[in-house]
């Protein structure tokens, strides 16, 4: 467990710390010059039980909040000092506030220096204190009068925190994160980083990434809670020296992340809910300049508001933050405002959607998304989605968002009974259902006004049925309906089964004329003399009556006087995919043996499979790109 310090400048925190560790925490030359904490300092004690309790040392000046923060964030416990002599001051009070604004689990409080005041000022400070912490994270927290430099009630004090136990017992299932609050080299040894771990567990030999830099690094060894260790769990402080051929310390700084591959995803913009301090004199506006904190990160941003233009004071709205950087974070991540003089804490929250869009960020539906995305647990979260969202919900975005590991998202995924298309989107089953007859009456109105066109193109229809349907869930819906034998499908061309063209009059008369010409010729395109001489017309008439006929689908134009029926060139398309599976190659000999069209015809019909991207040519041979039956052979031209 990871316990911190909050309090005052000078009301004994780092003397606590020593009296409970062993340990002064005041690490750097200028803290020992000043005696005053200026950066966060770590201790470790064996507990009770044979763990570790890590205590994170924070700085109480005003000028140092900015340390602090990155100290108490991702911690299980926090330990607010106080000083009976001087009582609940200023930093006690931000100290508080900021503890609360992170939703810390819970904590205790140390009312320290109490042999410098009488019995009276003890209690008249502890009941200050109790009414302080009322209605915050601290609220009901136990009291410890203590003396540090006696040890008085030291014992008491930490009896209480080695019984004290909030880890979120839930985050350990996530993937790994540690928020780097330190980076330094080990002669030897190489880069090391330490932080807090805030999910998911790492072991030796682990693959991580550097976020948002996105270097991969390996785990070389790991020291949790200041010990060596195999692995490193939440609840623990972890020192880990990482190893890569493109890392530099200088490639890492507090404020960055070490985590598993599958939540490397840096942003600049995230939704999420704030609350504002109830002692700010103003409301906050939309678009105000702020100081964001996450993790152990400190980023310039705006705050756009959602809900109304402006947050009252104590009052809470959903708003988007638009950082100036990148910045690693996911669902649930809380975060810290501060004005841009970093002087004052005004409001802090938590993270609902880390991706959030650009665009109609503060439309009615994109707002009620976002409060369906902020229900817990995950899994009614994803059902509201489902229903909400008729384009699917991303898979991929949503396990990323909730930190959710392959296994438990697909034990998620079967809970709530999805139907999963497209490679990694899930649609509620009626939906699904809707969207395959919204595909069949388009298809319907399609050719009642289009009865000379054999089809549709596939992504011409997808955006007349709706472009909120992701391309890839569309061609396995086209298909699915095909099986079901509704639909007919070639390549990109789509049309219902029964669909049949209707052509105008004349050139309905004269093909019927010129059909059994073509059924006649098999493999060969017949010649246009040939076909005019057979309908007693001229050859123009032909020609120009077989270009309106390919664009339809009856016939392919394989070349600039040369038409065949889709079924020859079918035909022909499964001669050529056997060839060069015996083969291994199509060669034009081979193919013209094969088939008996003759050399003219037979290149002629090769560099047509060229264009339509049935083969590839290299050289004088071929190869097949796609399955014959995948092969869509009518070319509209």
């Amino acid at each position: 467990m990871i316990v911190a310090t909050a309090g005052h400048i000078d009301h004994g925190k780092t003397e606590l710390v020593k009296a409970l560790t062993g340990v002064d925490t005041d690490r750097l030359p200028e803290e020992k010059k000043r005696g005053l904490t200026i950066d966060l300092g770590f201790a470790y004690t064996p507990s009770a039980d044979g763990s570790v309790l890590g205590f994170v040392d924070v700085p109480g000046h005003d000028k140092f909040i900015r340390n602090m923060i990155a100290g108490v964030t991702g911690i299980d416990c926090a330990l607010l000092v106080v000083a009976a002599d001087d009582g609940p001051m200023p930093q006690t009070n931000e100290h508080l506030a900021i503890l609360d604004l992170l939703g810390v689990a819970g904590g205790v409080v140390a009312l320290t220096k109490i042999d410098r005041v009488p019995a009276e000022r003890v209690a008249e400070v502890a009941a200050a204190i109790a009414r302080l912490i009322s209605g915050t994270v601290l609220d009901g927290a136990e009291i410890f009068p203590v003396c540090a430099p006696t040890g008085d009630g030291i014992a008491p004090l930490r009896a209480a925190l080695d019984r004290a136990d909030h880890r979120d017992a839930g985050a350990e299932a996530g993937n790994f994160r540690l928020a780097v609050d330190r980076s330094f080299t080990v002669p030897g040894a190489g880069v090391v980083v330490t932080g807090a771990v805030f999910s998911g567990t790492v072991g030796i030999g682990d693959r991580l990434v550097v976020s948002p830099p996105g270097i991969p690094v390996r785990v070389r060894s790991i020291h949790a809670q200041n010990r060596a260790a195999e692995s490193g769990m939440v609840g623990q402080r972890c020192a880990l020296n990482i190893a890569s051929p493109r890392l530099e310390r200088t490639d890492i700084a507090r404020g960055q992340w070490l985590v598993a591959k599958e939540v490397h995803a840096p942003t600049a913009r995230m939704d999420g809910r704030l609350r504002v301090l109830p002692g700010e004199a103003e409301p906050l506006k939309h678009w105000t300049p702020v100081h964001l904190h996450l993790g152990a990160a400190e980023v310039p941003a705006r705050v756009a508001v959602l809900e109304g233009g402006t947050i009252a004071p104590g009052e809470d709205a959903l708003v988007q933050l638009v950082l100036d950087q990148e910045i690693g974070a996911l669902r649930g991540d809380r975060f810290i405002l501060r004005d841009t003089s970093a002087r004052r804490t005004i409001a802090g929250g938590a993270v609902i959607d880390p991706f959030a869009p650009a665009r109609a960020r503060a439309r009615p539906a994109r707002v009620a998304l976002v409060r369906k995305m902020e229900m817990e647990p995950a899994g009614d979260a994803l059902a509201e989605l489902l229903q909400a969202m008729e384009g699917g919900v991303d898979l991929g975005w949503f396990a990323r968002t909730w930190n959710l590991k392959p296994e438990h998202a697909e034990a998620l995924w079967d809970q709530a009974g999805l139907k999963r298309a497209g490679g990694d989107h899930g649609f509620a089953a009626g939906h699904w259902k809707t969207w395959g007859e919204k595909t069949r009456a388009a298809l319907g109105r399609f050719h009642a006004d289009n009865k000379q066109a054999p089809g549709i193109a596939e992504e011409t229809l997808r955006r007349v049925v709706g472009r909120a349907l992701p391309k890839d869930a569309f061609a396995q819906l086209v298909s699915e309906l095909a099986a079901d034998g509704g639909l007919s499908l070639g390549g990109g061309t789509l049309r219902l089964a029964q669909h049949r063209v209707v052509l105008a009059p004349r050139d309905a008369a004269l093909w019927r004329q010129l059909a059994p010409a073509f059924e006649a010729s098999g493999l060969r395109p017949p010649s246009l003399g040939d076909l005019a001489d057979g309908a007693a017309t001229d050859v123009p008439t032909v020609e120009r009556f077989l270009v309106r006929a390919a664009r339809v689908g009856l016939v392919v134009r394989i070349a600039a006087k040369s038409f065949l029926l889709p079924q020859a060139l079918e035909r022909l398309g499964a001669m050529a995919e056997a060839i060069a599976k015996q083969d291994g190659t199509l060669t034009i000999k081979a193919f013209r043996d094969i088939s008996g069209i003759g050399r003219n015809v037979t290149i002629e019909v090769a560099e047509y499979f060229d264009r339509i991207g049935f083969t590839h040519r290299r050289g004088n041979d071929r190869d097949i790109r796609k399955p014959a039956a995948e092969v869509d052979w009518i070319r509209r031209n």
